[in-house]
């Protein structure tokens, strides 16, 4: 059972997407661009409880792979609290995730991104 079932259908392939690219550029070694997959599976996936709990999942586990130390221990409480967040409806819009930025501080979402909400019907804050 995927852990992001819960995930509307019409962003379903969009974060799919994003942690197929991960996958294949942490494959390749290509651990900034697998980074990046990560941060914007994250944003389209922060909503939903989830999605939201398993992208934190994966970015601890890039952070253990990359031995970074800050990375383990900021994914740590967003692994326990990003899924709550989401459940009461409280997620900084935009925020990617990482360690490397404040957990609560909303960011601009990029036009790609903007553009992938939009064509699931999906408001943004």
């Amino acid at each position: 059972m995927k852990f992001y079932t819960r995930l509307p259908q019409s962003l379903k392939s969009y974060f799919e997407e994003e942690l197929n690219d991960y996958k294949h550029m942490l494959a390749q070694g290509q651990l900034k661009s697998a980074w990046n997959h990560l941060e914007r599976a994250h944003i389209i996936g922060q909503r939903y409880p989830f999605a939201h709990s398993f992208i934190h999942w994966k970015m601890l586990g890039f952070g253990f792979k990359i031995k970074n130390r800050k990375e383990i221990l900021g994914q740590i409480p967003r692994l326990v609290f990003g899924g709550v967040k989401s459940f009461v409806g409280k997620v900084p819009v935009g925020n990617p995730g990482g360690a490397n930025v404040p957990p609560l501080k909303s960011f601009p979402i990029d036009k790609e991104l903007q553009a992938v909400f939009i064509k699931a019907g999906i408001q943004l804050q």
